[in-house]
C-alpha cells in the first residue's frame, strides 16, 4: 500500500549500431534504470505494461543475444596518465591513414576542448580510492571517445559558430547607428568573413588547397543566392504594404567589383586551356595569376577608398534625404556605445576564429566518417554556417526595411571574399 515512485513512462528513442549514442540526463533522471530494464537485469521496483523492439513486444531471451550492457562504470587503466589515456585511444582506434601528427593534433584540442590539460600527467588511479574524481573521471571518459572520432569535434564546432552570428549582426547594428549604414554593412561583412579567412589561412598552412577553394567559392555563391536572396524574400514578406528602397549606387559598385574579380580569375584559366599543351603555360600563367591577383588587390582598397573616404555622400546621401522627411523622434537609439560594441565584436570575432580552426583540422575526418566529398562540405556547409552571420544581420536589416545594410552585407561579402 506504500507510495510508488514513477522513474520512467512512455520513454521511445533510437539507438545506431556502431554508432555512439550518448544518453544525456541529470543525475537520477533514470538513465540507469531504463538500461538495466532494457537488459532484463532490473533487480528492484516494478515494470508495469510492454516494453517494444520496433513495434514488438520484447523477448528478453532473443534480445539478450543482440545486446549487451555495461555497468556505468568509467573504465580506465588506473596505472597510466590521462595524456596517455587519450594517446592510446587515439593511436588504437583512429584508421591507419590518420598520420602521426594529426593524431597528436586531436589529442591536444580535446584535451583543452575538455580541460583536462591540468590533469595532463594526472594517474588515473581506482575510483574513490586515489586518482581522480568521479567528475574527472567522466570527463577523461567523453576525450577518449573524441579522440578516437574527430568529426564529432568538426559538428560541434559548426554548431558553436552558430549562436556567434546573432550577436555579431546584434553589434554591427549597434556600430551602424553611429558609423552609418555604408560603414556598418562593410564592418558586417568583414567580422563575417573572418571564418572564411581563418579557414583559407590554416588550410594553406596544411596544404589543403581544395579546401580553399571551394570554401572560398561555396561562400560567394552562398552570399549571392542564399544570403541576399532570403534577405529580399523576408524583407518583402515583412514589409508588404510598403515599397523598400536601396541605394543603386553601391549595388552598381559591388556588381562591376565582382566582374572584375569574375575577369581576373578567368584569365590564368582561359590562358591555361589556350596553349597546345599544359606544360608550356606553367611558368607564364603563374605571372599572370600573381599579376591577377595584384589587380584585384590595388581595386579593392580603391573600392574601399572610394566609398569610405573620397566618395562617402554618394553612398549616404540618400539615406540622409530619406529621414529627412521622417519624425526625428522615431530615429533609433544605440544600446550600447561605440567603443563597447567595437570591443564586443573583437573578441566574438576571435571566438569564430578559433571554432573555425577546429572545423579546418577535422573536415577531411568528418567527410570519411559521414560519406560526404570534402567539395560538398566546402562548397555547402561551411559557406551557410560561417556565413551565419551575415545571413542573420542581412536577413534582420531587410525586415527593418534597411536594405542599403543588407546588400552592403551580402555584395560587400562576396567583393570581400572574391577580390581580397
Amino acid at each position: 500500500m506504500e507510495d510508488r515512485l514513477v522513474l520512467l513512462k512512455g520513454v521511445s528513442g533510437a539507438f545506431r549500431p556502431g554508432v555512439l549514442t550518448a544518453l544525456m540526463g541529470v543525475s537520477g533522471a533514470g538513465k540507469t534504470t531504463l538500461m538495466d530494464v532494457l537488459a532484463g537485469r532490473k533487480t528492484g521496483g516494478y515494470i508495469d505494461g510492454s516494453i517494444k523492439i520496433s513495434g514488438y513486444p520484447k523477448k528478453q531471451e532473443t534480445f539478450a543475444r543482440i545486446s549487451g550492457y555495461c555497468e556505468q562504470n568509467d573504465i580506465h587503466s588506473p596505472h597510466v596518465t590521462v595524456h596517455e589515456s587519450l594517446l592510446y585511444s587515439a593511436w588504437l582506434r583512429l584508421p591507419a591513414e590518420v598520420d602521426y601528427n594529426t593524431r597528436k593534433m586531436f589529442i591536444e584540442e580535446v584535451m583543452e576542448l575538455v580541460e583536462l590539460n591540468p590533469l595532463r600527467n594526472s594517474l588515473v588511479g581506482l575510483p574513490g580510492v586515489n586518482g581522480l574524481s568521479t567528475e574527472q573521471l567522466k570527463r577523461l571518459t567523453i576525450a577518449v571517445e573524441l579522440v578516437a572520432n574527430p568529426s564529432i569535434i568538426f559538428i560541434l564546432s559548426l554548431l558553436g559558430l552558430t549562436p556567434l552570428a546573432e550577436r555579431v549582426s546584434f553589434l554591427t547594428e549597434q556600430i551602424a547607428i553611429f558609423t552609418g549604414p555604408t560603414v556598418g554593412g562593410l564592418l558586417n561583412a568583414t567580422c563575417g568573413n573572418v571564418t572564411e579567412l581563418i579557414i583559407a589561412i590554416f588550410a594553406l598552412t596544411t596544404n589543403k588547397i581544395a579546401v580553399v577553394k571551394y570554401s572560398l567559392l561555396g561562400s560567394v555563391l552562398s552570399n549571392l543566392l542564399l544570403v541576399l536572396g532570403t534577405s529580399l524574400l523576408c524583407g518583402g514578406i515583412a514589409n508588404i504594404g510598403e515599397e523598400q528602397k536601396y541605394d543603386r549606387r553601391q549595388a552598381d559598385v559591388n556588381s562591376l567589383m565582382l566582374l572584375l574579380a569574375l575577369l581576373c580569375h578567368l584569365l590564368p584559366l582561359l590562358f591555361t586551356y589556350s596553349a597546345a599543351s599544359a606544360e608550356l603555360t606553367v611558368e607564364p600563367s603563374l605571372y599572370l595569376s600573381r599579376a591577377s591577383s595584384i589587380v584585384m588587390l590595388v581595386a579593392y582598397f580603391a573600392y574601399l577608398i572610394f566609398q569610405l573616404w573620397t566618395h562617402r555622400q554618394l553612398f549616404e546621401a540618400e539615406d540622409e534625404g530619406e529621414g529627412e522627411g521622417e519624425n526625428n523622434g522615431a530615429e533609433e537609439e544605440a544600446v550600447i556605445g561605440f567603443w563597447s560594441g567595437f570591443a564586443w565584436l573583437a573578441g566574438m570575432t576571435v571566438f569564430i576564429a578559433l571554432l573555425s580552426e577546429y572545423v579546418v583540422d577535422t573536415i577531411e575526418d568528418a567527410s570519411d566518417s559521414w560519406g560526404l566529398s570534402v567539395s560538398f562540405l566546402s562548397i555547402i556547409l561551411l559557406p551557410i554556417v560561417g556565413n551565419a552571420a551575415e545571413h542573420a544581420g542581412a536577413i534582420i536589416f531587410a525586415f527593418k526595411n534597411k536594405l542599403d545594410i543588407s546588400l552592403g552585407v551580402a555584395l560587400g561579402s562576396s567583393t570581400q571574399i572574391a577580390m581580397f
